[in-house]
């Protein structure tokens, strides 16, 4: 069986659990708190940074989209019409795109600080970082969130899903990255009601129940967070 190293709120390490459960694999999932820099996970990843996927193929992928990718061209056509990168050149520059998006972009301006600050912080030594949050940053990324419900918003009222007419690593992207948001209660829902409505649709997917019932210590999860009906 495949083992994925990862952190149940780093955002890219949930991307990967939702590509594996809509793909119908399992892997057995090993926690890994990067601040501590283990030398066997930097072994497999110097970087140092999760999700990294290892199996009885390869000694180790590491990277969300790397590991998107690879899943793509070694169990991707056997899919069919489940495949979560098309077949299409020109569609998959959109897939990609919107990957990237989320991956990169909301990650900078939005998951990744307040990850950082509200829930890393609290169990990081201080001598790797830990400690209390900063306010100027949570306001920034809490600030943030609103455009890009916009946009999310502006796609679905074009399209069905966020690159098309069929789900893909662009969704699954988005919402594993808006999840870790959500789990804090720094996502202004009024704000855009067809952004709502779209991660309401991804979110009752069989594959987000596992992420759903992840709880930090000491921390319950907002209101909306586990209700499929928010």
């Amino acid at each position: 069986m495949a083992i994925l190293y990862h952190h149940p709120f780093c955002p890219f390490s949930r991307f990967v659990r939702l590509v594996l459960a809509e793909m119908g694999l399992e892997a057995d999932l090993i926690e890994e708190k990067v601040w501590e820099r283990r030398e066997g996970f930097l072994t497999l990843n110097p970087a140092g940074t999760t999700p990294v996927l290892a199996d009885e193929q390869i000694a180790a992928v590491p990277g969300s989209i790397i590991i998107a990718e690879w899943l793509d061209e070694t169990r991707g056509e056997s899919l069919g019409d489940r495949r979560l990168l098309p077949q299409s050149a020109s569609k998959r520059v959109e897939v990609r795109r919107l990957m990237s998006w989320f991956a990169e972009k909301f990650a900078e301006e939005v998951s990744v600080p307040l990850v950082q600050e509200k829930i890393y912080k609290r169990f990081m030594p201080s001598t790797s970082g830990g400690g209390a949050p900063d306010p100027a940053l949570i306001r920034a990324a809490k600030n943030n969130v609103k455009y890009h419900l916009q946009y999310i918003g502006y796609l679905i009222r074009q399209r069905k899903w966020l690159a098309g007419d069929a789900m893909t690593y662009a969704d699954l992207m988005a919402a594993a990255h808006i999840s870790v948001v959500d789990y804090l209660g720094d996502i202004p829902w009024t704000e855009d009601e067809t952004a709502r409505e779209w991660y309401a649709r991804v979110k009752s997917r069989p594959s987000f129940r596992t992420l759903i019932a992840d709880r930090v210590i000491g921390m319950p999860p907002s209101a909306a967070y586990a209700d499929l009906d928010f």
